[in-house]
């Protein structure tokens, strides 16, 4: 969405600075009027079409982005609830913003039927005169034009008249248009200058029709003469305004443009073309794993690589020659993947994530000195045409862990080679890879226990290499549990275990049209200072999944908390659960 508004905002001052610089100060006024409330709408609409022949027209390179890998599952929870905070405090400025301006044109307009109520009112036969004791102010309200009384008694029927070309071609229409614009894109900066222009464009459409019949040096000093309390209202037509009186009068005294310059017009077809090729690009997204709950969209930052962002490249035999993702036959196919293409591709990423959260040494980053929070390594390789790892580069914020991340991508296993119009080919993948660097300043830890495999028909292994995420002197005991801070650490890990294991309804995934294979559930919890669960929250595939963790876990009965130095500590924990559905 924040991309569309941004395109939205991008085309629509592309459009005012063509307005602008070509057409602004022609005589075609009629035209620029349809210019002013088209493109607009035309700015809304050009995002939101794509044309694949615009994107076949240039060769590209693409390359396929894998889901993001957590090697301390709390980041998933943790960024998700950040994420989700924001979008949240995101979501209550921009209603709060559209409450305000509508309650503005609200006001606004009780303004207007006030004047119509509490003043005499003149019918005519098209139109209506308000007269106005006390405003020195002359503007036009649909068919209302609003008058101050002393001059209906000098009888400037200039002024009616000047009014009345705006009511007969409603205008106030325009106004309104960009007035409702306005409330729901307050924050949009292109609205606020469209009306500006249109509200200068009726003048000088005003004005041009009223000098046809009468003298150009009267009407002059009718403009200059006068000097009227302007309403602030945005959605009137105001015959006297201090900030236009300069451009009105070079307008009116400007000589028709020449026909030949309605063909500045034709700029626009040129505009619209490289606002389509760029909407086209721009939209263009690559083939990603739809578990969006676990997914953030990373890209390799390397001055040496020409790829473009988040997509898929295939080098055939022939080097020069790359091929959409999307056009491949065959995907590369992880040993023990089978399935259709999407499972083998799902398969494939299910398999890499695993391999990189079982191999990489997590523990590694705690001895680096980072600065607190969630960092991200990003890979990119490529599984070669004869199913090999290759060109493994890295980018992370430490050597180290550059080196780390190689390493585990460079051993994953010889796969079957991707393949299209069934020869072999190259296909390059983006991996990015999160953790969480602890604060260890801070008096509560956070461990990780050993992924909790529930169901009957699960046959996958463990995650046996699980390590603490930062170590605590005197770990909180389960109760029954005894022996050395190893021990109890262990039997705490076993005893939540059989506890989720026991009492989690493995029967709940099967009813929830989860698509088959593996599922995880990463719950965050805390053993407060009392040795109580606190602070349950989870993220699941489904929310039923996410409820029944919370509540297994709530469950869980109190312990003897854990201590630091001494005193007792609130302990986090994240607890991976993973269910296979058949």
């Amino acid at each position: 969405m924040i991309n569309y508004i941004l395109q939205v905002l991008l085309f629509q001052a592309l459009f005012l600075a063509v307005y602008d610089f070509f057409l602004q100060k022609e005589t075609f006024f009629k035209w620029n009027r349809s210019y002013l409330l088209g493109t607009p709408l035309v700015s809304f609409i050009i995002p939101l079409v794509k044309f694949e022949t615009f994107q076949k027209a240039f060769p590209q390179e693409y390359i396929e982005q894998l889901p993001t890998v957590f090697l301390n599952p709390q980041v998933v929870i943790e960024q998700a609830n950040e994420n989700n905070a924001t979008l949240h405090y995101i979501s209550i400025l921009f209603y709060v913003g559209l409450v305000i301006f509508a309650l503005l044109f609200l006001i606004k307009l009780a303004k207007i039927i006030q004047l119509i109520r509490t003043n005499t009112v003149i019918n005519k036969q098209h139109y209506s005169l308000v007269v106005l004791a006390d405003k020195q102010a002359t503007f036009s309200f649909f068919n209302y034009i609003f008058i101050n009384n002393s001059l209906l008694k000098n009888e400037d029927f200039q002024i009616i008249k000047h009014e009345l070309i705006h009511c007969k071609q409603k205008h106030t229409l325009d106004l309104l248009f960009f007035e409702l614009l306005k409330i729901v894109l307050w924050f949009n900066p292109m609205v606020y200058a469209y009306q500006k222009r249109i509200t200068l464009l009726h003048e000088y459409i005003s004005d041009a029709e009223v000098v046809k019949e009468s003298d150009k040096n009267t009407y002059f000093n009718k403009l200059l003469s006068e000097t009227f309390s302007i309403q602030n209202i945005s959605f009137i037509n105001q015959f006297f305004k201090h900030s236009l009186i300069k451009k009105r009068i070079v307008m009116i005294t400007k000589e028709k443009s020449k026909k030949m310059k309605q063909l500045k017009y034709l700029l626009v077809l040129p505009l619209l073309v490289s606002m389509l090729v760029f909407s086209s690009f721009e939209n263009k997204q690559n083939i990603t794993n739809e578990q969006s709950h676990m997914q953030i969209k990373e890209t390799l930052i390397n001055d040496t690589l020409s790829e473009s962002i988040q997509n898929v490249v295939l080098d055939t035999i022939n080097p020069t020659k790359n091929i959409a993702f999307a056009l491949i036959e065959d995907v590369p196919i992880f040993p023990g993947c089978e399935g259709t293409q999407e499972q083998l591709r799902q398969c494939l990423q299910d398999k890499i994530t695993e391999h990189v959260n079982r191999n990489f040494n997590s523990s590694l980053a705690t001895d680096l000195n980072l600065s607190p929070g969630v960092k991200r390594i990003f890979v990119m390789f490529k599984i070669s045409n004869e199913g090999n790892i290759i060109d493994v580069q890295a980018r992370a914020p430490h050597k180290k862990l550059q080196e780390e991340a190689i390493r585990v991508v460079s051993s994953l296993p010889q796969m079957m080679p991707g393949k299209y119009k069934g020869k072999n080919v190259n296909v390059k993948y983006s991996l990015p890879i999160a953790f969480k660097v602890a604060n260890n300043k801070r008096n509560i830890e956070t461990e990780r226990i050993k992924e909790i495999v529930i169901g009957e028909n699960n046959k996958y292994t463990k995650n046996d290499n699980s390590v603490p995420f930062a170590i605590i002197e005197n770990v909180p005991v389960f109760p029954g549990c005894e022996g050395s801070q190893e021990e109890l650490r262990a039997c705490l890990q076993e005893k939540i275990t059989n506890h989720i294991s026991t009492n989690f309804n493995s029967k709940l995934a099967n009813g929830l049209g989860l698509e088959s294979g593996v599922h995880r559930i990463f719950v965050l919890f805390k053993i407060d200072k009392e040795g109580n669960i606190t602070g349950v929250k989870a993220k699941a595939p489904h929310q039923k999944l996410a409820d029944e963790a919370i509540r297994v876990v709530s469950s869980l009965p109190k312990m003897i908390p854990g201590k630091q130095k001494g005193e007792n500590v609130a302990v986090k924990y994240s607890l991976p659960i993973a269910f296979k559905v058949e």
